[in-house]
């Protein structure tokens, strides 16, 4: 699991390993690495924030074009939201999408690796 930067080594990651499942928080940078969305063959969520200057609409649409159709890749987008919107105290911090993508995080997690 990762946010930042470390979400986009849990994007390589997936693409990369035998990891049972990757989370990602607003990767950034993951459009550059598209070419491995077809490698993904374990569990990935994303947590993509709407309104992220270092994630544009431009990124995200393609980011999601990539995982559309995929059994294992799944991405959510946080309407409103900037980058870091689920770290507490942040500039950016929004309990309610912070506490859905926790939440999903939580259940995905149980899914992969309870």
């Amino acid at each position: 699991m990762g946010v930042c930067l470390g979400g986009n080594l849990a994007f390589r990651i997936v693409a990369e390993s035998d990891a049972d499942c990757n989370v990602s928080y607003y990767g950034v940078g993951i459009e550059g690495l598209l070419d491995g969305a077809t490698r993904i063959g374990r569990p990935l969520l994303m947590h993509i924030a709407e309104k992220d200057k270092f994630v544009p609409p431009e990124a995200q649409a393609r980011i999601l074009a990539a995982i559309q159709g995929s059994r294992t890749a799944a991405a959510h987008v946080y309407a409103g939201v900037d980058h870091a919107f689920s770290r507490i105290g942040g500039h950016s911090w929004n309990g309610r999408a912070a506490a859905i993508a926790n939440g999903r995080t939580a259940e995905f997690l149980a899914a992969h690796l309870g």
